[in-house]
């Protein structure tokens, strides 16, 4: 995998971590540099960790779906960046209720938010991609991402929440769409 593609990937799959704690900055009552790190390296680690799993489950079906792998990398990242969209554009009104210093509830939102990377996870088993640099990557750009959007939260509200998951989704479709034609034009 190109390691631009792997950058939009990762952004894609931040975006929900940077919408969540878009709504999380809210709780904020001052920049906490501590706990906006506590948050952010939580959403990292699970959104690292969740790709490396669904690998190691991809691994052990990719020579029996090796004919229809890009047919099902198009198909996940199509179902997740579509899922994406929808909840962008429904309201969410019980996000803004998050208590942000509540360890369950950190750990219950980084598994939410992680769960489409395992998805991701399996189709990276299908394109034989370097697992470790790739979860680094992802790991590292949700770090960014979650910290950047708890201080966007932080200063200027709930404003872009919906916006940035639907750009995320948009991004989702854009890459499965790209590996299947790449696919079927080699």
């Amino acid at each position: 995998m190109e390691l631009i593609t792997l950058l939009l990937l990762a952004c894609a799959l931040a975006m929900d971590s940077f919408a969540v704690s878009i709504t999380a900055g809210l709780s904020l009552k001052q920049f906490n540099a501590t706990t906006m790190s506590r948050i952010s390296v939580t959403f990292a680690l699970f959104q690292g960790l969740m790709p490396v799993i669904g690998w190691s489950l991809g691994t052990n079906f990719a020579a029996a779906i090796s004919r229809y792998d890009h047919w099902i990398v198009f198909a996940l990242l199509c179902f997740i960046g579509g899922k994406m969209i929808y909840d962008a554009i429904q309201q969410h009104e019980q996000a803004h209720c998050i208590n942000i210093y509540s360890k369950r509830t950190i750990c219950s939102l980084a598994i939410a938010t992680s769960i489409d990377a395992l998805a991701v996870g399996f189709t990276f088993s299908l394109l034989e991609v370097d697992i470790v640099f790739s979860a680094f990557i992802i790991g590292l750009m949700t770090f960014i991402f979650s910290f950047a959007g708890l201080t966007i939260g932080l200063k200027l509200g709930s404003i872009f929440q919906r916006k940035v998951e639907f750009i995320g989704g948009l991004l989702l479709i854009a890459i499965g769409t790209k590996v299947l034609i790449t696919h079927l034009l080699t």
